[in-house]
């Protein structure tokens, strides 16, 4: 087992902090650099050597035998370290670099430095892979390091990405959802009010229509980038083996798509996943899960989504981002999926787990303010821009229920609007009892909104009483939309068989005429479509409970399936 913390990285800290650092600054055991020696190369380095730079993947996993190393991050051309309470963080002998990023294969956020010569054990990522899939103890003990070291980073971000936009620009929304729940440290600055934007404004030569701007480390300005400009300047838009057959191509990285990934990885399938946008899909923005089994005070879905991402990774399962899957191509095998960029990826069995998106509403006036006052998630992003304001959320769902109470701590006021008679037939038991106890949550029944109107920025409604159509004019800046969902499969249209709402039909479900080319003397297997070998799971697939519990258990029996059309 571990052993306490290097003096380096441990002794600064006061009690509180000293567990803490423990576990993300552990020192290896002689027996377990032992068994680390197995699959790794000893080298000796010199002062100065740059083992890792920021900004690129790491080459290796070092572990320190002798010597020591400095974690810095480069900032306005120099190199500032990286700090945890107030002290730089060194590494001696027994502790060793990398991060979640390592696993992944993503661009690393600091670089490493040899402060004092020494010797190193030197191990490739696909060892370090493999390892912590049959080294329970070390697996344990690297992993929960990594990811303790990612989310300091995260929460104490030390370096120099900056995203520089306004609360008036739609696309500046769009940019930090992107960033935030890809996991990405960053700085924000609001071109509104925070102090010395001008200057870097000046610095860089950029004007206020080019916002959002994003600047790298190194530098790199992008003005209003798309989300794969973004993933691809800060490398974690990895590059893919576009000749290689995979067992199982996965599309969506909700809790359904990553359940499928976690599963198959680990039972030693050659698991893609493609997912658009960020993991967790819908369920990844939800502010607050109670009612998820194992989880007794709530889990947040970026929460969930992020730890099912890296569990994913850590058992071997490829996860592209952001790649969206445009066509799919079934009429033989391998089967197809054809990316936005025009790439094709090859796959003996493809799992659907696209998910669902919140429906558009139609009112008057409500696509100009989304981004700017009309949202489709309650996150801490988004309740920091409505704090201390009214808040309308339209939808009487578990949804809304959630958005509701998270709101509740940081609005004036949350007015909930709903077309029909009340909750009780919509949302969960427990979240009407959390709304009726909270003072500032007030329900309207058979209300609808018809109109939104302002500048820049919503600045009003229209609300109508469906029974009289009265309507009623409210002065609110915020508008939260949970209104239903639309699958999203119109890059399946005329590929599989979809149901009048456009859900994906499988097993039982299927209608004859769905299966008159149904080319087998089986029947479809129950999560499995009207063509062999493709399984649709989670929201996307019509008749399915909408949970996150129920999501997961699709993903994970379509494993079992999917063994039996790979043997067949």
């Amino acid at each position: 087992m571990a052993s306490a913390g290097s003096p380096h990285t441990i002794e600064f800290l006061g009690h509180a902090g000293h567990r803490a650092a423990q576990m993300m600054f552990p020192r290896l055991s002689a027996e377990q650099i032992a068994r680390l020696d197995a699959v790794g190369q000893r080298r000796r380095v010199d002062r100065g050597e740059v083992l890792v730079e920021q900004g690129s993947v790491a080459p290796a996993f070092f572990v320190v035998v002798s010597g020591e190393l400095k974690m810095v991050q480069q900032k306005d051309g120099r190199e500032v370290p990286i700090m945890m309470e107030s002290r730089p963080v060194t590494l001696g002998p027994g502790q060793f670099t990398g991060g979640a990023n390592l696993i992944a294969g993503r661009s690393g956020l600091a670089r490493v430095r040899v402060a004092e010569p020494g010797e190193l054990l030197v191990i490739t990522a696909d060892a370090l892979r493999r390892m912590v899939q049959f080294d329970a103890e070390l697996s344990d003990l690297l992993l929960r390091a990594f990811l303790l070291r990612r989310a300091h980073l995260i929460a104490t971000w030390q370096g120099d990405i900056v995203l520089i936009g306004s609360r008036h620009c739609a696309a500046t929304l769009r940019a930090r959802e992107f960033l935030i729940h890809n996991g990405q440290p960053h700085s924000y600055l609001e071109i509104d009010s925070d102090p010395g934007v001008q200057a870097l404004l000046d610095r860089f030569a950029l004007r206020v229509s080019d916002i959002p701007v994003l600047i790298s480390g190194n530098n790199q300005v992008l003005r209003n980038p798309t989300n794969v400009e973004i993933a691809e300047s800060l490398g974690f838009k990895r590059l893919l083996k576009l000749e290689v057959v995979r067992d199982l191509v996965i599309v969506g990285a909700g809790p359904a798509g990553l359940a499928a990934a976690v599963y198959g990885a680990s039972e030693g399938l050659d698991v893609l996943v493609l997912e658009g946008n960020a993991p967790g899909g819908q369920a990844g923005t939800s502010s607050k899960i109670e009612n998820y089994l194992g989880f007794p005070i709530g889990v947040s879905g970026e929460d969930l989504a992020r730890a099912a991402w890296f569990q994913a990774e850590r058992f071997g399962a490829e996860i592209a981002i952001p790649r969206s899957v445009t066509k799919l191509y079934c009429e033989r095998l391998p089967y197809v999926a054809e990316l936005s960029d025009g790439a094709v990826v090859k796959a003996r069995t493809i799992v659907i787990a696209s998910g669902v998106k919140y429906r558009k509403f139609d009112s008057v006036g409500m696509e100009r303010f989304e981004g700017v006052g009309v949202y489709y998630a309650a996150t801490p992003m988004e309740a920091q821009l409505c704090r201390d304001e009214d808040v309308i959320i339209m939808g009487g769902g578990n949804s809304a229920g959630q958005a509701a109470v998270f709101l509740s701590r940081s609005a004036r006021s949350v007015r909930i609007l709903v077309r029909g008679r009340g909750l009780t037939e919509t949302m969960s038991r427990y979240l009407i009892g959390r709304i009726e106890q909270t003072p500032n949550i007030t329900l309207q029944a058979f209300r609808k909104v018809v109109a939104a109107e302002g500048q820049r920025h919503l600045e009003r409604v229209q609300v109508q009483d469906v029974r009289t159509g009265e309507i009623q004019t409210l002065a609110v800046r915020h508008v939260f939309v949970m209104t239903g969902a639309d699958p999203n499969t119109s890059w399946l249209r005329g590929k599989v068989a979809l149901d009048e709402k456009g859900f994906v039909r499988t097993g039982a479900d299927l209608r004859g005429d769905d299966l008159a080319h149904w080319p087998l003397a089986r029947a479809p297997y129950i999560l499995e479509t009207n063509v062999p070998g493709v399984f649709a799971v989670g929201d996307v697939r019509s008749g399915s409970t909408k949970r996150v519990a129920a999501a997961v258990g699709e993903g994970s029996t379509s494993i079992q399936l999917v063994h039996r059309v790979l043997s067949e």
